[in-house]
């Protein structure tokens, strides 16, 4: 194994990971997340608080996707709401 492969079995051990709940249900959510996401035709720049671009940028390391991507998103699922 490589270094990276096991630093992931190491993680894996110690109990590190954490089961998905409904894991096809969020699966199919983020699969129409992407898929929104991706079909780009415009584009929108807006100035936002170094603070909330921060906050934006740590949510999206959690999540593990790009912080443009989370953007999108979260006004995708707004313009759905209303």
């Amino acid at each position: 194994m490589d270094k990276h492969e096991k630093e992931l079995l190491k993680s894996y051990e110690n109990g590190e990971w954490i089961t998905v709940k409904d894991f096809e249900k969020k699966k199919k959510v983020y699969v129409e997340y992407a898929r929104n996401t991706l079909k780009k035709d415009r584009r929108l720049n807006i100035r936002i608080s170094n603070k909330d671009l921060e906050g934006i940028q740590r949510i999206a390391v959690r999540e593990g996707i790009p912080y443009q991507t989370l953007v999108s998103s979260i006004i995708h699922k707004f313009v759905l709401a209303h």
